[in-house]
């Protein structure tokens, strides 16, 4: 089998991804997202089973598995996983749509509408760019005075996504939040966040510990995965009051902290799941 990988960073997850594909006797294929080119006269690029997407760019990701699938070769995850991930407002609007308990959001397209949506939620929530990774460039904001200072730098610094803006409830969680992985029809493992700061993304130097995979979990993870279009993605949740809910939906999400964490071989689960979807399109 050959198995391309979209990339441009190769991390620890990446490489590990590779022994992977290496070690089933499969041929790899790495498809560097900042040298490639795509003709759009033809009608083929690689000659390849699947690609894996594994870009750390999110408008790279969505063009090029675009292309691919109008060209018929199997991207895994699809470009619609992707489009659905990589924009927290249209995941919100997938999780709300499907009924999956999330967090409550208001979307505003002026600084006088933000700040209204702001205060009729009410005192702390998160800003945040609807495009975005690694808890960058999220704002916990807890007066209008620090509301109208990051509103105003948004506005007049950011690109246009930044005058997008994206209000979520702040949940007052326990210290932690939990990264829980769904690989096809399967929530496979998952683990705690623990941090002092209120963001506890592991690049953000929370500590992983193992958290044990609930039928409630599963359940919630499992909708909010096929919300998405399902594929391979990781399920970040808070414990709220009223029970677990999803926060985002990462479509590449990293795994170097929870493999031992966890006991699970991450990258082997993934290529299981790209096995499975190129013997199904035979």
């Amino acid at each position: 089998m050959k198995i391309g990988v979209l990339c441009s960073r190769i991390r620890p997850e990446e490489k590990l991804l590779f022994k992977e594909i290496r070690n089933r006797g499969h041929e790899l294929i790495q498809i560097d997202t900042r040298k490639a080119v795509f003709d759009l006269e033809k009608d083929n690029f690689y000659e390849t089973d699947a690609i894996i997407d594994r870009s750390i760019s999110h408008t790279h990701s969505l063009y090029i598995t675009k292309i691919l699938q109008d060209r018929n070769i199997l991207s895994i995850n699809k470009y619609e996983v992707i489009k659905n991930c990589g924009d927290k407002v249209l995941t919100s609007l997938l999780l709300d749509k499907n009924n999956v308990p999330t967090t409550k959001v208001r979307v505003a397209f002026s600084e006088k509408s933000a700040m209204k949506a702001i205060e009729t939620l009410g005192y702390p929530v998160v800003l945040k760019p609807g495009v975005g990774s690694w808890g960058r460039l999220i704002s916990k904001v807890e007066s209008k005075t620090s509301a109208e200072s990051l509103l105003e730098h948004k506005a007049v610094l950011g690109t246009y996504h930044h005058s997008i803006f994206y209000i979520q409830e702040f949940i007052d969680k326990p210290g932690r939040d939990i990264r829980a992985f769904v690989i096809g029809d399967k929530t496979i493992c998952a683990i705690y966040r623990k941090s002092e700061h209120w963001i506890t993304n592991t690049a953000r130097g929370g500590e992983a510990s193992n958290c044990q995979v609930t039928p409630e979990m599963n359940e919630i993870c499992l909708n909010a995965a096929k919300a998405v279009g399902g594929g391979i993605v990781a399920i970040d949740l808070f414990e709220s009051e009223n029970g677990l809910i999803v926060n985002e939906i990462n479509h590449a999400m990293e795994y170097r902290n929870s493999i031992q964490t966890t006991g699970v071989n991450i990258p082997a689960k993934m290529i299981d799941y790209v096995e499975e979807q190129v013997r199904n399109r035979k």
